[in-house]
Formats: C-alpha cells, sequence, structure tokens
C-alpha cells in the first residue's frame, strides 16, 4: 500500500455510519387517530443520539413525500448520516429499534434499521 493510501486510510473519525430506517407495515395499519401520537414517541427514541452514544450526526433525510408506503426494503424512508466512535455506538443506536418500546410494542413493530459502516470518502467533503 502506497503512502498517499495509507494516509487516506488514517484520515477522519473512526467510523463514518449510516443508519438506513424503514417504516414497517403496521404503523400504516393503526388508526388515522393513533398515527400524531406515535410520532413524537418515535422522534423521542431517536433523540440526543451525541449524549447518549456519542454519536455526531451530520444530516438526515426524509424520504417520505416521495416514498409512500412501507419500505421492507430498499430504499428505505428516512437516513441519518453520522460519524460514530465506536461499533458498540452504532449497535446501541440500532438497538433502539431493538428495545425501545412504544405503549405495548417493541420500537420494530414500525420501524426497521440497518447501518452501514465505512470511514469517510477521501472526496466530495467541500
Amino acid at each position: 500500500m502506497s503512502d498517499d493510501q495509507q494516509s487516506y486510510r488514517d484520515k477522519g473519525p473512526a467510523l463514518r455510519v449510516l443508519f438506513c430506517i424503514g417504516v414497517q407495515q403496521p404503523l400504516f395499519e393503526e388508526p388515522a387517530a393513533k398515527i400524531p401520537e406515535l410520532i413524537p414517541q418515535i422522534a423521542d427514541a431517536f433523540a440526543d443520539l451525541g449524549g447518549r452514544f456519542g454519536i455526531t450526526v451530520l444530516g438526515t433525510m426524509d424520504d417520505d413525500e416521495l416514498m409512500v408506503g412501507s419500505s421492507p426494503t430498499w430504499p428505505w424512508t428516512a437516513y441519518i448520516l453520522a460519524d460514530a466512535p465506536s461499533l458498540e455506538a452504532v449497535t446501541g443506536v440500532c438497538n433502539i429499534v431493538r428495545d425501545g418500546e412504544i405503549d405495548e410494542y417493541r420500537l420494530w413493530r414500525y420501524l426497521k434499521i440497518e447501518a452501514r459502516v465505512g470511514r469517510q470518502l477521501f472526496f466530495g467533503n467541500e
């Protein structure tokens, strides 16, 4: 490996993560009156990722205007691009969906999550 290649591999945060979030069909099966109650609870579940896991959120994207219905596979409905201090922190964010609860259900009833882990790309950052 050349010095330039090694330099690129050594730069930047340890982990760059793309959290991919899909909306599950049961969310759409809830009574219309219940949806406004669920949305703040989902937001609360993902609040303060920095304080809880040391995650630095770089950006988010919600495709809910053009993605209608559940997203059981790619393309996902929402994304969080972040820097993470460790794989354990990434797992912690994914565990929000595994362990979080809304009313009597686990959050995975309504959402699914997948994390893509890599490093910052050496171009396109300006």
